[in-house]
């Protein structure tokens, strides 16, 4: 059946309609799924903006004020101390430089122990202070000055702490000298010469680090001494006569060496004993300046040593 929609137009008319339904027949349909696609923009678009939020609209947060106690605890804290700083640099070792070997704490030792007092009480001792035979103190011939030792009386078990301030005792059979005090306090006073055994506590120093000689003889006639140093000095040299005074007069003691570390010396005195007959004794060097006067057992004269 033939359209009879545009058979009544004009014929102008018609040609028009016709163009007109053409042109609107062209026009891009929009479908089910652009249609979702722009709606999901619309909603982010959305959401976008509303998550922004003017700042400006926002009245400023005014600043809290800080304690003076904060502030000047915060200026404390940030500060450099010089003087600390100084102090620290000062106490840190150098570079390159072997720190001293800790004392040998536990060292211990065992042999007689006499005591001296009132002849000497008010002089100086080895390590230069006065000796003052009320204090616990000490002499001995190789710890060094400030060692702090505990002495045991093997007889009862009563101790002692006491403090090397001296050298001594210069007798064969002995180990250590006590100051009254101290003899007292482990009832040495009675006995005179007792049985000990000796623990070092704590010292300064590396106890058998330093240098060392061996005594070699006692004499009160100086000649004496000088054959005996001339008869020594070739095969054990360096060897010097160390003079003493005592309430019997001066004396004179031959001393042999400096050696470095005491059980090298203690080798030596052991070679001078077995070749020349010799009854000797290891004794420190020390650096003090009254180091050559020692007081303890000055005025004793030991028996197994030449007295003429």
């Amino acid at each position: 059946m033939a359209d009879t929609r545009y058979s009544m137009l004009p014929t102008a008319t018609l040609r028009e309609t016709r163009g007109l339904t053409r042109a609107h027949s062209h026009r891009p349909r929009w479908n089910r799924a652009n249609l979702y696609l722009l709606g999901g923009l619309c909603v982010l678009f959305s959401f976008g903006c509303a998550s922004r939020h003017p700042v400006a609209s926002q009245p400023p947060t005014p600043p809290t004020p800080t304690p003076e106690s904060t502030t000047e605890s915060a200026k404390r804290s940030t500060s450099v101390p010089e003087t600390a700083t100084a102090s620290r640099l000062a106490k840190s070792p150098r570079r390159g430089k072997t720190p001293t070997p800790p004392a040998a704490i536990g060292y211990s030792e065992e042999g007689n122990a006499s005591w001296y007092g009132a002849p000497f009480h008010g002089r100086r001792s080895s390590n230069g202070e006065v000796y003052d035979m009320n204090k616990m103190t000490a002499a001995h011939r190789t710890l060094p000055f400030d060692t702090i030792v505990r002495v045991t009386n093997t007889n009862n078990g009563k101790t002692a702490v006491v403090r090397i301030t001296d050298r001594g005792p210069f007798v064969e059979n002995r180990i250590l000298d006590l100051s009254y005090a101290a003899a007292q306090e482990i009832a040495a006073i009675g006995p005179g010469v007792i049985p000990v055994r000796l623990e070092v506590i704590s010292s300064r120093v590396d106890i058998t680090a330093g240098f060392f000689t061996v005594q070699v003889g006692a004499f009160r006639d100086r000649g004496n001494a000088e054959r005996l140093r001339e008869r020594l000095n070739a095969a054990y040299g360096p060897v010097v006569i160390q003079t003493f005074e005592t309430p019997d007069g001066p004396f004179y003691r031959v001393r042999a060496g400096r050696i470095a570390g005491e059980e090298a010396a203690r080798e030596s005195a052991e070679q001078m004993h077995t070749r020349e007959g010799l009854a000797t004794f290891v004794l420190r060097l020390d650096e003090s300046p009254s180091a050559a006067t020692p007081q303890s057992d000055a005025g004793k004269i030991p028996s197994t040593l030449p007295q003429e």
